[in-house]
């Protein structure tokens, strides 16, 4: 069983920097992909990037490569997401995930959901 807890949502301006911190119970963590999603508001749930057990595979979205990084700490069972040069459609509430399936087991249908954070852009 693992927990997933957000955090590090808030308010960002268009341009400007957040970064999103998912913190993991559970000592196999290490052997989870990691990954992000994101719903707007009256949108489906969408995926955002995923990172491998290892941290040596990451896989983005389109509309987000370049823009932001996915990266993990096991040692502190954490997986992050940077993101910079912030967009207005950028606002929506981010999940973090996990699967013991690969990016495409994650993608598909993740294991496990944290709760939720919300984070607004504002242009």
């Amino acid at each position: 069983q693992v927990q997933l807890v957000e955090s590090g949502g808030g308010l960002g301006q268009a341009g400007g920097s957040l970064r999103l911190s998912c913190a993991a119970s559970g000592r196999t963590f290490s052997t989870y992909t990691m990954g992000w999603f994101r719903q707007a508001p009256g949108k489906e749930r969408e995926f955002v990037a995923a990172i491998r057990w290892n941290g040596g595979s990451r896989t983005y979205a389109d509309f987000v490569k370049g823009r932001f990084t996915i990266s993990r700490d096991n040692a502190k069972n954490t997986v992050y997401l940077q993101m910079n040069s912030l967009k207005p459609e950028d606002t929506a509430v981010y999940y973090c995930a996990a699967s013991t399936g690969g990016v495409a087991g994650l993608r598909d249908l993740p294991a496990y959901w944290g709760q939720g954070t919300q984070v607004t852009v504002s242009s």
